[in-house]
């Protein structure tokens, strides 16, 4: 699977996500950030790249407005509030978890949650 990171979420957990081989790369490091939101999933559904997001309500109804149009679209993850945004670790061993339980990715148009890990439930 692979993941598009939105400018809302630290720029520093797409390298540990790669180092747990996850494929991540995020709008901070593709020179992205301040892009219209609608262009940044253009560019990761062009990518096929789930879009990871804490913008939960704007990305959703872009979501809708994708399906709508049947404009490509390669899903979208919400990060749940439980992954607290200081947290790159946890979000970054988020990502492989999710990546490891979806081999086959996402569905376009598909909107699911990503939640901490059993082990980070546990701190």
């Amino acid at each position: 699977m692979r993941f598009y990171l939105d400018e809302d979420l630290s720029p520093r957990i797409a390298e540990p996500a790669r180092a747990q081989g996850v494929d991540a790369v995020s709008s901070h490091e593709c020179g992205r950030d301040g892009m219209e939101d609608e262009r940044q999933l253009r560019l990761a559904a062009a990518e096929g790249r789930c879009f990871v997001t804490r913008n939960r309500d704007h990305f959703v109804l872009l979501t809708v407005r994708f399906f709508e149009a049947s404009l490509p679209h390669a899903g979208l993850l919400i990060v749940s509030a439980s992954l607290r945004p200081g947290r790159v670790a946890a979000i970054a061993a988020a990502l492989a978890g999710y990546d490891r339980q979806h081999p086959d990715g996402m569905h376009a148009y598909t909107i699911d949650f990503l939640r901490p890990t059993r082990a980070d439930e546990r701190e």
